[in-house]
């Protein structure tokens, strides 16, 4: 996919969650579906952001597949079935049914690694709202774009990506 019809995808999405947007900011994301939906079938979109959505409509197809054939801890059955997928990292899936005990082993090192990662993500979170709500319970009346600017100094930086995670990249 190129680079710039990724970003004209993401544009489109934009435009559209900002057509479906309240005026207190909020929006459905089901609202937002149908809109990106509308735009993505229109007779004049450009035939290289097509194939940009068509490869992102792909990759989400597969991302949920895994998610749904992904072992269940909570299935009454167990968590074995032989149509299961093992996620074993690096984009390799194995079938349950055929996993080595190797793959076995993989997949539950992968799963304690993830957890310890959305462990630590989940701590950060929890201090990012417990340091804002101390700092609104300070400054009354400010929204959170306010009192980022006012309190913690934050300054948008034009080159800075518009996707909270790739400024990580």
């Amino acid at each position: 996919m190129s680079a710039i019809a990724e970003v004209r995808l993401w544009e489109i999405v934009e435009e559209a969650a900002r057509t479906v947007t309240d005026e207190t900011g909020r929006f459905r994301k089901g609202d937002l579906e149908s809109e990106v939906r509308k735009r993505l079938s229109g007779a004049d979109l450009e035939a290289h952001v097509q194939a940009a959505a068509l490869d992102k409509l792909a990759h989400g197809l597969v991302r949920g597949f895994g998610e749904r054939r992904s072992p269940n801890p909570r299935r009454r059955s167990g968590m074995f079935h032989p149509r299961g997928i093992l996620k074993l990292g690096s984009g390799i899936w194995v079938w349950m049914e055929l996993a080595t005990p190797t793959d076995l082993l993989e997949w539950g090192r992968l799963s304690t690694r993830n957890l310890a990662r959305v462990a630590r993500a989940e701590a950060d979170r929890q201090d990012y709202v417990a340091e804002r709500l101390d700092a609104f319970r300070l400054h009354n009346g400010l929204l959170l774009g306010q009192l980022e600017r006012i309190v913690f100094g934050y300054i948008h930086d034009a080159q800075s990506s518009p996707d909270l995670d790739a400024d990580e990249e």
